[in-house]
């Protein structure tokens, strides 16, 4: 368990993601409106991985709805796990993960700020260094605006979810280590 004590640090410069070098480490960058119930789910996998212990390879980051202010950070990473939700008809709380080559590889059927990720997707495979990407999504039924509340299906897939990540970032960072 995280210490509870810890004060939260609050970045205002994107020179925070250029201190250290990250192109060895993993992002996971929770995307959503964490007022609008389970199309938040993302950030609310974020605030879950917030009170883990994470591997020191790994970072975690709130991206919210974003898009395009999250570019300088996304292009100091050499692996970036984006985590959103999907209205994909699908039953809530699936969870799906794709490997996209391209913006247009990502679900039509992102939620709210579907257009804002994908043209921020885009962007990233124009810029002269691009991080590996990786979407995984959970699907949700509807979207409640001005709630913070998660369905009971979409909460529940929140550890599965977080447990998937965790996999998949040590199943990179071990390949990165053996590259080397």
């Amino acid at each position: 368990m995280k210490d509870k004590n810890r004060t939260p640090v609050a970045i205002s410069s994107d020179a925070y993601f250029f201190e250290k070098d990250k192109s060895e480490s993993i992002l996971v960058l929770g995307i959503g409106n964490y007022l609008m119930g389970d199309e938040g789910v993302g950030v609310q996998l974020i605030q879950r991985m917030d009170t883990l212990e994470l591997p020191t390879y790994m970072d975690i980051l709130d991206g919210g709805t974003g898009g395009f202010l999250l570019l300088s950070c996304i292009e100091a990473y050499g692996h970036i796990i984006f985590v959103d939700a999907t209205m994909d008809g699908k039953k809530a709380g699936s969870i799906s993960l794709i490997k996209p080559k391209y913006a247009s590889d990502f679900p039509s059927a992102l939620s709210v700020h579907d257009v804002g990720l994908k043209d921020m997707v885009e962007a990233v495979y124009l810029m002269e260094k691009r991080p590996e990407i990786r979407l995984l999504t959970i699907s949700i039924k509807e979207m409640k605006p001005m709630t913070l509340d998660l369905s009971d299906p979409v909460a529940e897939s929140i550890p599965k979810a977080v447990d998937l990540i965790l996999q998949i970032a040590k199943e990179i960072h071990t390949k990165n280590c053996n590259l080397v």
